[in-house]
Parts: C-alpha cells; sequence; structure tokens
C-alpha cells in the first residue's frame, strides 16, 4: 500500500472511532420499501424510534430496530457507559442498493420474465445531542 493511501486509511479510521453506528448489509428487502422505514425514524429519540419500528407493521421495520439497539450498544461499549433515558438521537440513517438476484419465471408461449430479487445496505448513525 502506498504512503497516501495509507495516510488515508489511517485518517478515516481515526474519524470513525468518534461516530457511533452500526451497518447492516445484504437484507433481503427492496431499498424502496426500507426507505419508508428509515424516514419514519431518521431524527428521533433511540427509545422513541424503537417503540415506533416494535409496533410498525412492516417486515422491514424488524431488521432496522435490531440495527438500531446495535448502534446503541456500540455507543455504549465505546463511552463505557450506560445510555441514558433521552441522550441518544438517531443522527443519520440511510439506504443503499445491494446486489440484485436476477431470476426468470416462465410465461405464457415460451417466453420468459425477469424476477428482480432487491436487497440493500443500512447504514444507522447515533450520537447524543450535546
Amino acid at each position: 500500500m502506498g504512503q497516501r493511501k495509507r495516510l488515508s486509511a489511517e485518517a478515516r479510521k481515526e474519524a470513525n472511532t468518534t461516530q457511533y453506528f452500526a451497518r447492516l448489509v445484504n437484507v433481503p428487502s427492496s431499498p424502496r420499501k426500507m426507505r419508508l422505514v428509515a424516514d419514519m425514524v431518521r431524527g428521533m429519540e433511540v427509545n422513541k424510534a424503537l417503540g415506533v419500528l416494535h409496533y410498525t407493521n412492516t417486515a422491514a421495520a424488524k431488521p432496522v430496530e435490531k440495527l438500531l439497539r446495535s448502534a446503541v450498544a456500540n455507543w455504549e461499549e465505546k463511552n463505557e457507559r450506560h445510555a441514558e433515558e433521552g441522550e441518544l438521537y438517531v443522527t443519520k440513517i440511510f439506504v443503499d442498493e445491494g446486489p440484485t438476484l436476477k431470476r426468470l419465471r416462465p410465461r405464457a408461449q415460451g417466453r420468459g420474465t425477469r424476477i428482480r430479487k432487491r436487497s440493500n445496505h443500512l447504514t444507522i448513525f447515533v450520537d447524543s445531542l450535546d
């Protein structure tokens, strides 16, 4: 690895030590459906967001809730203390498109239709308001 690339990688690692996040890759749900859930909790206080996700009646809410708990645990691990009520907020949450599995479905008269099974990558950043 070159000197400039090594310095850039070290700077990126140093920046990540002050950020508290969790990432989930290859979630078998379309990014469009996942973004609807992500938009509901963006900017919310963590305990309120967990309540909203727990009672949201979509399949996409369950992985988001689990990942949010993981991000809070990462914050607690880095700060070596337990998060207090109303202290943490969802600062950033975004959904990127993952790989798409392409399948063929047989149709009438010997034709085939392409079926796209989409996936996504989900990233959640949490931090205190101070």
